[in-house]
């Protein structure tokens, strides 16, 4: 048995002799994880596609089978009689065979209702007809997503599961009493829009017509008034106005970001040719390093945003990458500065460095490089866009076309250095509190001097970013993220200003008794 081989078999599978034993169902199940949605010439989807939807027309017309138990596919065929007095209940669990509950039971999370005026409008005789219940495991690949689910914008079938019904060959539509489907889930964010659907085999896509969705405290309520292969469609809400409002409130807090930081690069050289002590302190140097990498960033998002859907897919992957790369950059810088505030707050003894900071700029400018090389030879940039519930396009911007790839080198990236800046963060305010409170009592003005000096090193750390975990809470938290975030150049400039600007030296120094100033300014690490 090649591994190859069902791949293989796919263009073939209507010619093939007993093309649903369970030898060759469960190698055609195993293309599922083989045809990948970024596509795989090797695997014809569409007729895969057919393959399983005959595959219940085959259940029903096959009276030796009763019930089919595989990894990927679990089914319950029965003959039911059409004088039936009360509407049947069935489990729907994906790890058992669909079975009927019985009066009195427990009613199962997950499971169909299958009203009694179904069984009278059926094919068959006038006693008895025929009905096949299936549940099926699509996995992650490219089968039975179709072109509503092929744009990478975070949408996704419900646990990868689809629930079948079907009565034979002849179509079974216009229910005068819709068929009940019962999703069990957690609660969703307000970002996701729960759509019941069907595969219409037609289009080779998911409608929704003619089903009708409720959403409950444990999970969704699908109604149809046909039977065939349904699921539950999880896709974001970002709508077209939602999406103009946060570009704008994003390119105007990068705008401004950019002119105070480069009032912040400008200061540093003014400072730099004035002071002989910023010739040789570090502190300066690494803030001015995070205002350069957050400057980049700002322009490249500015541009990016800006002409994402023109160009060649060259041009667009470019584009992406140096995104990409300017992004790890700040990500990188502000995990520097956590370091540095680590070593001049926490570690004060035996820190010494040689080359100190030509090893962080290394670090810093060095390893995006790398990170964002390793993923361009992926192929994992291109074009990325979201969608709204009519799916019609709410964003383009050159990025990832390939989540696995965002996830490792932007999320799990920014996870890392937000959790040390955060750690870091807490245990320096705990010490300038500490301080505080042994040195100067816990006077009101003392308290709004610490709270003001905790916020002026959290932009430095990057606190600003952590507002991303928020948003799953609703579109209120994705504005106070796009506005603080993208601010964050203004927030790093007047820290900057109170630090170092000549004239508010001596009341930094001498009004300050937790040493706010000199925690910052504290002696130099490059022995050079």
């Amino acid at each position: 048995r090649s591994p190859t081989l069902p791949l293989a078999l796919t263009f073939f599978l209507p010619l093939l002799p007993n093309q649903y034993d369970p030898y060759h169902v469960n190698d055609v199940a195993g293309c599922f994880t083989k045809c990948k949605r970024l596509g795989d010439n090797t695997c014809d989807v569409d007729n895969l596609q057919r393959y399983w939807l005959q595959y219940e027309v085959y259940l029903v017309e096959n009276n030796a089978l009763e019930t089919v138990d595989m990894p990927s596919v679990k089914a319950l065929v029965q003959n039911f009689s059409t004088d039936i007095s009360e509407d049947l209940l069935f489990s729907l669990e994906p790890s058992q065979i669909p079975r009927q509950v019985m009066k009195g039971e427990d009613q199962p999370p997950d499971r169909v209702r299958l009203p009694k005026s179904l069984f009278q409008v059926l094919p068959g005789n006038k006693s008895m007809v025929r009905l096949a219940i299936s549940v099926l495991d699509i996995g992650e690949g490219n089968v039975f997503k179709g072109p509503r689910l092929s744009q990478d914008d975070g949408s996704s079938v419900l646990n990868n599961h689809m629930v079948g019904l079907s009565a034979g060959p002849t179509p079974v539509t216009g229910l005068s009493e819709p068929v009940e489907i019962i999703f069990s889930h957690q609660h969703q964010s307000a970002n996701v829009i729960l759509t019941c659907v069907f595969w219409d085999g037609a289009k080779g896509d998911w409608a929704s017509r003619g089903c009708s969705t409720e959403l409950t405290a444990k999970g969704t309520i699908c109604r149809c008034d046909h039977l065939t292969f349904f699921a539950l469609l999880l896709r974001p809400t970002l709508d077209l106005a939602t999406a103009q409002a946060l570009t704008r409130i994003s390119q105007a807090g990068c705008g401004a970001s950019m002119i105070f930081l480069a009032f912040t690069m400008v200061l540093y050289i003014v400072l730099r040719l004035s002071l002989q002590r910023f010739k040789s302190e570090d502190a300066p140097k690494i803030h001015v390093s995070l205002s350069i990498s957050l400057f980049l960033l700002n322009l490249s998002f500015l541009i990016n945003v800006g002409s994402s859907s023109q160009g060649s897919t060259a041009s667009c992957r470019a584009r992406a990458a140096v995104f990409h790369y300017f992004l790890l950059c700040a990500f990188t810088w502000m995990g520097l500065e956590a370091f540095h505030l680590y070593l001049l707050a926490i570690r004060v003894l035996n820190t010494y460095f040689g080359h100190y900071f030509l090893k962080l700029s290394l670090l810093g400018w060095g390893l995006p490089a790398l990170v964002v090389i390793g993923t361009g030879s992926s192929n994992s940039y291109g074009l990325y866009t979201i969608r709204d519930q009519e799916n019609r396009t709410s964003l383009e911007l050159c990025w990832f076309q390939k989540e696995p790839a965002l996830y490792a080198t932007v999320h799990s990236y920014f996870l890392f250095t937000f959790l040390f800046g955060a750690v870091v963060l807490a245990l320096v305010a705990w010490k300038i509190c500490t301080v505080t409170s042994a040195t100067a009592g816990k006077g009101q003005g003392q308290t709004w001097k610490t709270v003001l000096t905790v916020l002026g090193l959290s932009s430095l750390v990057g606190m600003t970013w952590g507002l991303s975990i928020l948003t799953p809470l609703g579109l209120s938290t994705i504005y106070i993220f796009a506005l603080f975030n993208s601010l964050q150049g203004v927030f790093l400039f007047c820290w900057f200003t109170i630090l170092y600007f000549p004239s508010q030296r001596a009341t930094s120094s001498s009004s300050s008794g937790t040493g706010t100033a000199r925690l910052d300014q504290a002696h130099s690490m490059s022995h050079e």
